[in-house]
Order: structure tokens, then C-alpha cells, then sequence
């Protein structure tokens, strides 16, 4: 099987059998694509991955390191090539996984940007509520914030995933996984007003957050508006509607919410995946003691 028919494959598995977003299938095709592209340039041939060992692999992951990429792109790529070769193996495509012996640079440890929770206020009341952008905009911070969602779930909402009632979030995560998370009083009422002004949007489309013509608000605009309204109000270096997820567990745990259920709520497969928000709070208590205490 030459490497291209594998990708092709392996890209495949991903859509159908996991459920990844149409963004990491993405991300998976780019770096694998690279790796098929340096290979073929090298043999000057299709590569039969029944044929590649550790030798092969190894001038690659050189090339990638020569390029001065960051570690997180680094470790993206080469857990790519990582994954193909795993699947390749478990599939009974190849005999031997010629990846096995490839190590993946270590994570860079970077604390997650947040906001205070003065300046998530500030953000909310930015939005012009006399326009319907100003209010769909508001709604869709307010709920990003309030329930810790990626941009990309929120997104993908349609207005019957809001138990108006009961208060819950029905959010489809990453691998089609659902989770229900509680939605706060006031942002249910940011909700509902943005409701009253959708429900004038003729030819409108299921999603929650749509355009004026009624057609699905895009990743894009929705980036653009957030990112700029959050340069109106907060110094914070990295500004992303991400940045408000950061903000949910970090005010969260902050207050005493359990690391498990924060966990929960975000979505995450792993609880070391949101230790890190722990870390953040536990340096933010040492800056405290240390500015404040006589005997620090």
C-alpha cells in the first residue's frame, strides 16, 4: 500500500470511526500531507509503507526541527505521523510500527491566559444591544464564559440544545461526546433576548448563532468580533474566545469548584489535562503571599 492510499485511510477512521471535527481533520491532513510530500521528494518514488523503518522517519523529524517550528507545532506533526503508523499496525496494514521508537518533544508548560472577572463584565456590557450583532455577540461571549464551551461547540448549537427550564446546556464536544452543563440565571436571560431578536431573522438556519441574512455564523466573524471587543477591555497578550474558557475553570476553581467537575464541564478526556488551571491558582496564591505577607 503505497503512503497516500494509508493517509487516505487513516483520514477516513478519523471522520467516521472518531468523530473528529472537520478543523483537527484538518490539522491531520496538512501534517501528513508534509510528510508524504518530504518522502516521495526523498525516494523520488510513492513510499509502500510496508517498506519504511525507524531510518526512514528519522531525516524527517530532522527537516521538521531545521525549520525553527515551536514545540506545540513540532509535537503536532510528528503525533501525526505517530498516529498513522499506530493505526496502520492495529489495522494489521503493516507488520511492525516503524514510528514506535519515534519520542515526542516534551510540552512546553505554559500557564493559560484568563481574564478577571471585572474585565468578563466590562466585555459583556462592550456589546451594543440596540443592533442584533451587539446582541448575538453578547450572547455568545456570555455563554462561552458562563458554561466554558470551545468556540467551536457554540458554534455548532441549535436553540433546543438550551433547557430554558431546567437550566442546561446540551453541548456536543470533542468525538461527538455530550455533556450537559448548568447554565447561570443571567446568561439565560442574555440568552432569551437574543432569542426574541433571532426569531425576526426570515430564512433563518437551525444553528443558535447566525448572520443578519440568517446563514451560520462562521468561525471567522465570530473570532474577529470577540478578539476585537476583548482588545476594548483587557491587556491580556493572547486574546481568543478561548481565552474565556481559560477564564471559566480558572474562576471556577478559584472559588472552590472541584477539579473533577470543572473537568466535567469542559470536556476534557483526562484530568491531567485540566491540572493545569490548578498550577495557575497555586501561582497566583504564591504572587499573593509573596506581595502581601511581612515574612515573605
Amino acid at each position: 500500500m503505497n503512503l497516500n492510499t494509508a493517509i487516505e485511510k487513516f483520514i477516513a477512521y478519523l471522520q467516521v470511526e472518531k468523530g473528529y471535527s472537520n478543523n483537527t481533520i484538518d490539522t491531520y491532513i496538512t501534517a501528513l500531507r508534509q510528510f508524504d510530500e518530504f518522502l516521495t521528494e526523498a525516494f523520488g518514488t510513492e513510499i509502500d509503507v510496508s517498506m519504511l523503518d525507524g531510518d526512514d522517519i528519522s531525516p524527517y523529524l530532522g527537516y521538521m526541527h531545521d525549520r525553527g517550528l515551536k514545540k506545540t507545532s513540532l509535537r503536532l506533526k510528528i503525533s501525526a505521523v505517530k498516529s498513522l503508523f499506530k493505526f496502520l499496525y492495529k489495522k494489521g496494514l503493516i507488520e511492525s510500527n516503524p514510528a514506535s521508537s519515534v519520542i515526542l518533544p516534551k510540552k512546553e508548560k505554559k500557564l493559560p491566559n484568563y481574564m478577571q472577572v471585572k474585565e468578563v463584565e466590562t466585555l459583556l456590557e462592550y456589546f451594543d444591544s440596540d443592533t442584533f450583532e451587539g446582541i448575538r455577540d453578547r450572547a455568545l461571549v456570555d455563554l462561552i464564559y458562563c458554561c466554558g464551551l470551545r468556540i467551536s461547540e457554540a458554534l455548532q448549537l441549535k436553540i433546543n440544545q438550551i433547557d430554558f427550564s431546567g437550566k442546561m446546556l446540551k453541548v456536543l464536544g470533542k468525538g461527538n461526546k455530550e455533556r450537559y452543563i448548568p447554565i447561570g440565571s443571567k446568561t439565560l436571560e442574555t440568552m432569551r433576548m437574543y432569542e426574541r431578536v433571532r426569531e425576526h431573522i426570515p430564512n433563518r438556519e437551525k444553528a443558535l448563532f447566525i448572520k443578519p441574512d440568517g446563514t451560520k455564523l462562521d468561525r471567522f466573524t465570530a473570532y474577529r468580533q470577540i478578539n476585537n471587543a476583548m482588545g476594548m477591555v483587557t491587556d491580556i497578550k493572547q486574546k481568543s474566545p478561548h481565552t474565556l474558557r481559560h477564564s471559566f475553570a480558572t474562576h471556577l476553581l478559584d472559588n472552590g469548584a472541584d477539579i473533577r467537575s470543572v473537568s466535567e464541564m469542559l470536556g476534557h478526556s483526562s484530568l491531567s489535562t485540566t491540572q493545569v488551571y490548578t498550577h495557575l491558582s497555586i501561582e497566583r496564591l504564591k504572587n499573593a503571599y509573596k506581595n502581601a505577607h511581612p515574612k515573605a
